[in-house]
């Protein structure tokens, strides 16, 4: 028999094994053997901290008392990473580019990196997820309790002590080892990748004994199911639409979901894999559910706890090695959720409280006379101790009442709280700080009053029953009239209207100011710019101050090798940099990922007293340009509501200011490529200018020189070459010549061949004799063939040359095997200047294919982009009369 020592014993073991687990990862992770630590499998096993102990238990709970309600847990967060897989990528780009910490962190960072937001935000997951640490506790105990025979006893809350101190030691030695923006807590994901798949095991296993060990098979399993009290259920439509909603909210507003999801994430691609793979594991969690549940309120006596039937009903059968598998179930279940969000709200305390309090205390040079990155370790372990004991007090007030059990989906709705702020912070660059405050200020009020503080009984009676101050439609469970819902879904709906009612609300009648437009535009376009947000725009802060600041929380190594590569990409020797703009918002979010946006912001303005007037007066200046802009498309909205004359002004405004905007791009473009040669070449001179230089120094400098003169001269002919074009200036010099000829010397010209480039050509097709202008046409080839030498990404690069007749034209098409060109970058691509990427190495100006464009229009052909083909593919079309004219 297993005795509660026993089970004691196990539980050790198996916490000594999680332990080796974690150590042995952190280990690896150090060494650089992070191979199958950074798997997708490990990505995926880790979203399953989702399934708790309120999943793992609760659910067959859920299911003996509501029938298919419990469908519901699993449901939400199937429909967000199928059908809104979008907004997941979107959260982890922006987690990835801005150095996310946490929830807070990236509600804070957005709306101008508000402390007083992240602040808000914290104590709103504080206040959620502490009971839902409570339930964890209670969870365990009681599974410790159902080993206990008849008529023993044993002290609930002294376990429930041990289990919270014993889980507090972990998260502590594996969640806070260090502060590197770079380093994750791989020890504690693998630990949960491991914990995921033994609750898996345990509930299958539970699952497949009560269907084919006690019910005889499936057939047998579904006619008591057909028999069973639960078979009468039916379902009320709007606590379904409501638990569902709060089951997606939950996925990505919870802060251990957030943390595992986005904060954790080693790679966008993991989640591609998890869009599917997640929900194929819940339903695998969900699988046996309804059978357990029908089968315990068969096989067990009335009055039996509906949600340990997973644990109890392995007793009562006498498989007490089941019975201890579905115990450790249990127990990952909730030792997984607890870590977790421990982890997640200890950071957002200590980042977002802890700290601003001790800065505020130190005074303006407290970013450079304190070692914050100890103040930072030791106030996240407080953290972790604090809000563990926050758990364990709820724990012993609540005495593990009913009201406790029932907490998983009130905190749900709390949390949910976030959602309007959270969608308007990634997809509305119009939402602002007010806004978001307001309507998480509100919601947060309705949620407490209409659900929170009736849910743990702390309300009178007479303000349930006559409403505060004898309003009757102030009541919590009838506000403003609306009687008769489920009081779930009653709160739900009166919170998050009225949050983003608010929220929408004040964000109209306000403005956004300079940086909230900047981390508005950040946000919103993440998928159209780098991994750099918005941040710092200048100011006097010097690169000494800078460097000391960033060692105290960075470290002494990293701080110097982050400074040093700087200072080499601006070209200087030593390791301080110059403060430039680039260089303060890079250091920002370095330290972003260790205290979060809006501290690291707070810290560097601390150090440069006057940036807040030096932003505040360039981001004036853009955000009266933005504000201009917008007056503008006002005005143009309204006026094609006017007659036809004002349609026809307003056309032509626009055409002239798309010159001017052309102009201007040309200018500035023409700028850029002439300076960067000369800047070069007129270096490079001045060091060979001087005295006791080395010969091989001397030819080396006098190389670039030569290269860099060469690529000056290559740019002012293609300059030359498309303003001839364009204005027409050019003469053709049209004679027969044969297409394969043409391609023949094409090939050559650019050495396709020589550079290890496979060329696939169907010569019989070539056989076309034209009467053009072969060295034009011929430029065009080596272009294309060039393009795809240089930019074809594929490990076996190769280029596909194909001809084709056509009634009135025939078409040349060059097709590699790359990646090819983006969709939204496709239409650009024949303009002057137009690169996707940085391919200056390449030599590459943008004016190739413009240069193309005008000498096929020459020609009298066309030159296109052909998308779908699988790599970049361009046409080159003649029409067929020059083919009529060479017959």
């Amino acid at each position: 028999m297993v005795t509660f020592n026993i089970l004691v014993a196990v539980a050790l073991v198996y916490v000594a094994a999680l332990f080796a687990i974690a150590f042995y990862a952190d280990r690896s992770a150090e060494r650089g053997g992070t191979k199958w630590l950074r798997s997708p499998l490990t990505y995926t096993l880790s979203l399953s901290v989702y399934c708790t102990a309120w999943t793992f238990y609760g659910a067959v709970g859920n299911a003996a008392r509501s029938g298919l309600e419990y469908l519901t847990i699993y449901l939400g967060p199937t429909l967000v990473f199928l059908g809104f897989w979008v907004l997941l990528r979107k959260l982890v780009r922006i987690g990835r580019a801005e150095r996310i910490t946490s929830i807070a962190d990236l509600i804070s960072s957005r709306y101008g990196k508000s402390g007083a937001l992240a602040v808000l935000v914290t104590c709103l997951a504080v206040t959620g997820t502490t009971p839902y640490i409570a339930l964890q506790l209670q969870s365990v105990t009681l599974s410790f309790a159902a080993f206990v025979p008849e008529g023993g006893s044993t002290d609930l809350n002294a376990t429930a002590l041990w289990v919270a101190a014993g889980l507090a030691i972990f998260t502590i030695l594996f969640g806070t080892r260090n502060l590197d923006a770079n380093e994750r807590h791989h020890g504690v994901v693998t630990a949960i990748a491991v914990e995921a798949i033994v609750k898996l095991i345990a509930l299958l296993a539970v699952g497949i004994f009560v269907v084919w060990g006690v019910s005889g098979g499936l057939s047998d399993t579904l006619q008591i199911i057909e028999a069973s009290p639960v078979a009468e259920w039916r379902p009320d439509a709007g606590r379904w639409i409501g638990m569902t909603f709060l089951s997606a909210a939950a996925i990505i507003c919870l802060p251990r979901m957030f943390q595992v999801m986005v904060v954790e994430n080693e790679d966008e691609r993991h989640l591609t894999i998890a869009s599917w793979a997640f929900p194929l594991y819940l339903m695998a969690m969900s699988l046996f559910v309804l059978p357990i549940a029908v089968v315990g309120l068969a096989v067990l006596p009335d009055g039996a706890n509906p949600d340990l039937f997973v644990l109890t009903l392995p007793l009562a059968l006498d498989q007490e090695l089941l019975a201890m598998l579905a115990f450790l179930g249990g127990f990952s279940s909730a030792t997984s959720m607890v870590i977790v969000a421990a982890i997640a709200l200890s950071t957002m305390v200590s980042n977002h409280i802890v700290l601003p309090i001790w800065l505020s205390l130190q005074g303006p040079k407290a970013s450079i006379s304190g070692d914050v990155r100890d103040v930072m370790i030791l106030s996240r372990r407080i953290s972790i101790g604090a809000v563990l004991a926050l758990g364990y007090a709820y724990f012993r007030i609540t005495g593990g009442t009913a009201a406790l059990s029932s907490i998983g989906l009130v905190s749900f709705a709390g949390v949910a709280q976030i959602v309007p702020a959270l969608l308007g912070a990634i997809y509305w660059r119009g939402a602002t700080r007010r806004g978001a405050l307001g309507g998480l200020v509100v919601g947060f009020v309705v949620w407490g009053y209409t659900l929170f503080v009736p849910a743990i009984g702390l309300l009178p009676d007479t303000i349930m029953q006559d409403g505060l101050f004898g309003l009757d439609w102030l009541r919590p469970q009838a506000l403003f009239g609306l009687a008769g819902l489920d009081p779930l879904v009653h709160s739900i709906f009166w919170s998050i209207a009225l949050n983003s009612v608010v929220f929408l609300a004040l964000s109209l009648v306000t403005f956004p100011s300079p940086i909230e437009r900047l981390q508005g535009s950040a946000f919103v376009n993440v998928f159209n710019r780098g991994e750099s947000g918005a941040g710092y725009l200048g100011g006097v802060a010097e690169s000494e101050d800078l460097l000391v600041m960033a060692q105290r929380l960075l470290g002494p190594r990293e701080a110097q090798t982050l400074f040093q590569k700087s200072a080499e990409l601006q070209g200087k020797t030593g390791y301080l940099p110059d403060p430039t703009p680039e260089f303060v918002s890079t250091l920002e979010r370095e330290l972003a990922g260790s205290v979060g946006a809006a501290t690291a912001h707070a810290m560097v303005r601390q150090i440069d007293g006057n940036a807040a007037v030096s932003v505040q007066d360039l981001l004036a200046v853009a955000d009266e340009s933005a504000q201009m802009l917008e007056y503008s498309s006002q005005l143009e909205d309204k006026s094609r509501e006017l007659e036809q004359t004002a349609r026809q002004l307003r056309d032509a405004n626009e055409k002239l200011t798309a010159l001017s905007v052309q102009k201007d791009a040309f200018l500035s473009q023409v700028s850029h490529e002439l300076r960067t040669p000369m800047t070069s070449i007129r270096s490079f001179s001045e060091f060979l200018m001087e005295e006791g230089m080395k010969s091989a120094d001397r030819v080396r400098y006098s190389k670039i020189i030569h290269d860099e003169s060469i690529r000056l001269t290559r740019l002012l002919d293609d300059l030359l070459d498309l303003s001839f074009l364009e204005s027409g200036q050019v003469v053709l010099n049209d004679q027969l010549a044969s297409l394969q000829d043409i391609l023949d010397r094409a090939l050559s010209s650019a050495g396709a061949v020589k550079d290890g480039m496979a060329v696939k050509r169907t010569q019989a097709d070539e056989q076309v004799t034209l009467r053009t202008d072969t060295d034009r046409l011929s430029q065009v080839f080596i272009n294309l063939i060039s393009n795809a030498q240089k930019y074809c990404d594929a490990a076996s690069p190769s280029l596909t040359i194909s001809v084709s007749q056509k009634p009135d034209q025939v078409e040349i098409d060059f097709v590699d095997n790359g990646t090819g060109i983006p969709r939204d970058q496709q239409s650009i691509i024949f303009e002057k200047f137009a690169r996707l990427s940085d391919h200056s190495s390449a030599g590459s100006a943008g004016l190739g294919l413009a240069i193309c464009r005008e000498v096929m229009s020459r020609l009298g052909g066309t030159i296109t982009y052909l998308p779908g083909q699988g790599g970049a593919a361009f046409r080159v079309s003649l029409p067929i009369e020059r083919l009529a004219a060479a017959a």
